[in-house]
């Protein structure tokens, strides 16, 4: 048996899990104040040339999405969104929760544009309806596609006129730089965004995910204690970011994710399988005929349905990952060519 069905089914990459040992005994201060914790922002921030951004480590990524979100709006202020954002299908009403509408517009890439955007500024005219005032977007998106420089170049220059908050959701952030598609940097998110994140959870980590605001906020700790965000041992996220960001492993990791996900989408797609969107991070979609797929099932593979197409068609998800081994990936080829 192997699962496919996300990137973070393995541990964490063992030079984590080595320097997570070799600082086991040390004592040091809680909540992120720690001198592990502040290296590991100080790389961040160089990393991404932002010398005056505040860097904050939390948990897990729907945690840092709602406390980003409740932080930045008015309680009468919403969010816009891909109708396949992870905060409008995968978050279970978090954002709601919090007090704050998720306007999500139909996108056929999951990318946003400011046409999009401002179809749902314009829809909403007075004070009887919610005020859209974050822009949600994520790198790579929820159906496998990334942003070029351009496309987040514009959407900063709409928000930037209308004064909205540009959050970029990085949980796959790795994929999406290691994309054969991408021509971002760390840098440029970084000048381009007023928050994003480099996901960890997803590229080695144990957990957790680093938040970049461009623009400090002096209260954001307060948000982080009084919802639960703000971890006792902090250095335990601080010690797992400096691993992997410290010598490139973070981009080595997410490099060999897509490369097997690409190998498995040419095999696939050699087949004769169609794939609806062409994704190039790690994430593959393509469709099988049912029968295909109860087969790969009763093989021991495990994936994720994503919807059915017709009748007798679905198309599922293939997720590779940091761990994901090379002869995996050649089995399902094989297997697959032989139903």
């Amino acid at each position: 048996m192997y699962s496919f069905r996300n990137d973070y089914s393995e541990g964490a990459h063992p030079k984590i899990l080595q320097a997570l040992a070799d600082t086991n005994m040390e004592q040091t201060v809680g909540y992120g104040q720690d001198p592990l914790c502040l290296k590991a922002v100080d790389l961040i921030r160089r990393l991404c040339a932002a010398p005056e951004a505040a860097v904050h480590f939390l948990v897990g990524g729907t945690q840092t999405n709602l406390l980003v979100i409740a932080s930045a709006l008015r309680p009468y202020e919403a969010v816009v969104a891909a109708h396949t954002g992870h905060v409008n299908v995968h978050e279970t009403g978090a954002i709601e929760a919090t007090g704050h509408k998720v306007c999500a517009v139909q996108s056929p890439d999951g990318k946003l544009t400011p046409a999009l955007v401002e179809s749902v500024v314009t829809s909403h005219t007075n004070e009887h309806m919610v005020l859209p005032r974050l822009v949600y977007i994520s790198d790579t998106t929820e159906t496998g596609t990334v942003y070029t420089k351009a496309e987040l170049t514009a959407l900063r220059q709409y928000c930037t006129r209308h004064g909205i908050f540009l959050y970029l959701d990085g949980a796959r952030l790795g994929s999406a730089l290691t994309s054969p598609e991408n021509d971002l940097t760390l840098p440029d998110i970084a000048a381009l965004t007023d928050a994003f994140t480099i996901g960890g959870t997803k590229n080695g980590a144990l957990f957790g995910e680093a938040l970049v605001l461009a623009k400090p906020d002096g209260h954001f700790r307060w948000h982080m204690k009084q919802r639960g965000a703000m971890l006792a041992k902090g250095r335990l996220l601080g010690i797992q970011f400096q691993a992997l960001l410290e010598d490139g492993l973070y981009l080595e990791l997410a490099r060999h994710a897509n490369e097997l996900a690409f190998r498995l989408r040419d095999g696939i797609a050699a087949l004769g399988y169609p794939f609806p969107v062409a994704s190039p991070s790690n994430q593959q979609f393509p469709v099988v005929p049912n029968a295909v797929m109860d087969r790969l099932s009763a093989m021991g593979y495990e994936f994720e349905v994503e919807r059915a197409v017709d009748d007798t068609h679905t198309c599922i998800r293939f997720v590779t990952s940091w761990a994901t081994p090379e002869a995996v990936v050649e089995a399902l080829l094989k297997d697959l060519a032989s139903i």
